[in-house]
């Protein structure tokens, strides 16, 4: 592709053109902004220079060699790649007829063999994804070895499309970003207020039946306690700047941790007290960079379901076991699949000794254990303060996510000079884990939206039921079946309004209600509904009290189906 672009646009400027999991893409600096047509040929090149020239070489070559040929051409982001490369390490170059690429490979031998490709889109990137260098372009791609491969692949990508959040969010009046507040900033509106109220309900149900308590934290602190906890230090870039009140320093928090530890130091602790679960849905701010910004996914303000855990050296592995047990309980009930990672210590931006480390990491292998829960390894992916374990979830088309974490610290007990009393009296310091089951209620539920494609389960859903008059005269009987269904608080639509009952289907299919009633007068004679499942086109006639005990039965058991009618009678 970049031998395509070359011989196009011969001024042409050439980052980096690495592979991705779902295709490839090079970032160029070209003389005029792309246009879609212009993919179209390029591919035209791509495909008369395989065929000109269909072999691939690769030389080893030495630094001052290639440096010198690059500069040469003026590729001065090539030059700068050069730099980059640590010394001593084996540097190749690609090459075909007359082109020749720095790269470490590997490649195909020919570019002559049956494959099928497609250049899909053209976006924007920073070069080195630093916002304060050239805006280059970046052309993205996909190769398969077959047409058929190629042809499911753009079908899974339109389902992407589909169920895209930020689409989502705007069909179906979800939430909004606005440029008067700025990037990374998520209202919710009313109908994914619901949504939200319903997770958080179950979450704090779920978390006071384990033993946790309710503890909340302010929203900004002084600079000195991020000082103290270590995160000015590692994790400055990620906060926002300060702000000076009374000649002080403020910060707004990235993290609850500090605020947490600070409720304890408040008075003299004793083991008898330990376990600690303080469970706090906390709003944090961090500054991404905006062009990593994307909808609900990647933001700047989000709330956090955060809880701290604070224990004894024997109580640790229970605790571990006890909070892995809950995050597979929280997934499994949204209907994810996950993949657990044993996330071991960074080789930089670290704190504490070798040996803390290697004691919680065992705590955080032994917790996972005892639920037999499989921990593949991320080598280096720690915390930090500390070892984790990170989730990552497979949503409906097979995407992995990152959301629940687990993470060990005996870092920040020092820091803040946490203790409690042991048996024999003594002053010791306890341990602290940190863990969030959902991770950012803003990421999690923008997720869940694609996940489910918009069509939330029963219990989730916005509006849970549409009961939809055939005719006016029929209005009476379904406000009464709507009021029947309101007092026992489900979210009911009464959609009584004067247009066409085929309309008003419409709306309430389009609004992905999970269940629609269809009344009319023989319903209202036999105090029946006719009830149409979401998706389905079949229905079935039963009694309204009989609607009402599924309901409860769905709403109770959050069941992620709604029943299957698609053979049933009409």
């Amino acid at each position: 592709m970049a031998s395509a672009v070359a011989k196009l646009w011969p001024e042409a400027k050439f980052g980096f053109g690495p592979s991705i999991e779902h295709g490839f893409y090079y970032d160029l600096d070209l003389p005029a902004p792309l246009e879609e047509g212009d993919l179209k040929r390029i591919e035209k090149e791509m495909r008369r220079i395989a065929k000109a020239a269909p072999e691939l070489t690769c030389a080893v070559v030495s630094r001052e060699d290639i440096r010198a040929r690059l500069a040469a051409l003026g590729q001065i982001y090539k030059v700068e790649a050069v730099d980059l490369i640590p010394a001593g390490e084996k540097i190749t170059l690609y090459s075909h007829g007359d082109w020749f690429d720095l790269c470490e490979g590997p490649h195909i031998d020919r570019l002559d063999r049956p494959f099928a490709f497609k250049l899909q889109s053209v976006a924007g990137a920073y070069w080195r994804g630093d916002e304060k260098r050239p805006m280059l372009q970046r052309i993205y791609g996909t190769a398969f070895w077959s047409e058929e491969d190629l042809a499911r692949h753009l079908e899974w990508l339109e389902e992407v499309k589909t169920r895209d959040h930020r689409r989502l969010g705007t069909e179906l009046d979800l939430f909004s970003v606005h440029a008067e507040a700025g990037a990374g900033f998520v209202f919710w509106h009313p109908r994914l207020g619901i949504v939200r109220h319903e997770i958080e309900d179950f979450w704090w149900r779920e978390h006071i039946a384990r033993g946790y308590q309710p503890v909340y934290s302010p929203h900004v602190a002084r600079e000195q306690l991020f000082a103290v906890s270590g995160h000015l230090e590692n994790y400055g870039e990620m906060m926002y700047a300060p702000m000076d009140l009374d000649d002080v320093p403020y910060r707004v928090k990235p993290m609850n941790c500090p605020g947490h530890s600070l409720i304890y130091r408040t008075r003299g602790r004793s083991y008898r007290e330990l376990p600690l679960r303080w469970a706090e849905l906390g709003t944090v701010y961090r500054y991404e960079k905006s062009g990593v910004v994307h909808g609900m996914l990647r933001v700047r303000g989000f709330t956090q379901d955060d809880a701290h855990i604070f224990c004894t050296p024997e109580q640790l592995p229970e605790e571990i076991a006890g909070v892995l047990d809950l995050i597979h309980h929280v997934l499994s009930t949204f209907g994810f699949e996950y993949t657990a990672y044993l996330a071991t210590r960074p080789e930089q931006k670290s704190i504490g000794e070798d040996a803390i480390w290697e004691r919680a990491t065992r705590a955080l292998a032994d917790g996972a254990a005892r639920v037999g829960m499989h921990l593949e390894l991320d080598e280096g992916g720690g915390a930090f303060y500390g070892p984790k374990i990170d989730f990552k979830v497979r949503d409906a088309l097979g995407r992995e996510w990152q959301n629940s974490t687990v993470q060990c610290d005996f870092n920040l007990p020092e820091r803040f000079d946490l203790e409690y009393t042991d048996s024999s009296g003594n002053r010791v310091r306890p341990i602290m884990l940190h863990r969030a089951v959902l991770g950012s209620l803003e990421r999690f539920v923008g997720g869940l939206i694609e996940h489910y494609g918009g069509r939330f389960p029963f219990w989730l859903a916005p509006e849970q039921v549409a009961v939809i008059p055939i005719r006016e005269e029929h209005a009476p009987y379904a406000r009464a079946v709507a009021k029947e269904l309101f007092a026992e608080q489900f979210r009911v639509r009464c959609m009584d309004e004067p247009t066409h009952m085929n309309k008003r289907i419409k709306t309430a299919q389009h609004d992905r209600v999970p269940f629609l009633l269809v009344v009319g007068g023989r319903e209202a004679e036999d105090g029946t509904v006719a009830v149409r499942p979401r998706g389905e086109r079949g229905q079935r006639t039963m009694p309204s009290a009989e609607f009402a005990q599924l309901a409860r039965q769905l709403r109770a058991t959050r069941a992620l189906d709604v029943p299957d009618w698609s053979e049933a009678a009409p």
